[in-house]
C-alpha cells in the first residue's frame, strides 16, 4: 500500500488529513439533507420548489444548506489540491 503522506511535513499532513475529514463530513451531511427531501441534488430540489411540489419553507432553507455544504466541500477540495501541489514541487 502506498503511503499517501510520505514526504509531507507533519504540519501539511495534519492539515490535509483534517481537510479530507471535513470533506467527508460535509458530503455525508449534504447527502443526508438531500435524502430527507428525496432528491438526488440541489438542482432537482430547487426545481421541485419552483414547480410547487415542495413547500417553499423549509425546502428553500434546505436547498441553501445543501448548496453551502457543497460549496464548502469544493473549497476544501481546492485547498487539498493546493497543498498536494506544494508537496510535489519540493
Amino acid at each position: 500500500m502506498v503511503d499517501f503522506f510520505k514526504g509531507m511535513d507533519y504540519e501539511v499532513a495534519t492539515e490535509v488529513e483534517a481537510l479530507t475529514r471535513l470533506m467527508y463530513e460535509l458530503r455525508e451531511h449534504r447527502n443526508a439533507l438531500l435524502d430527507s427531501c428525496a432528491v438526488p441534488d440541489e438542482i432537482v430540489l430547487l426545481e421541485r420548489i419552483v414547480a410547487g411540489e415542495l413547500d417553499e419553507h423549509p425546502a428553500y432553507e434546505q436547498y441553501l444548506a445543501a448548496r453551502i455544504l457543497a460549496d464548502t466541500s469544493e473549497t476544501a477540495r481546492q485547498l487539498v489540491a493546493e497543498k498536494l501541489q506544494e508537496v510535489q514541487r519540493r
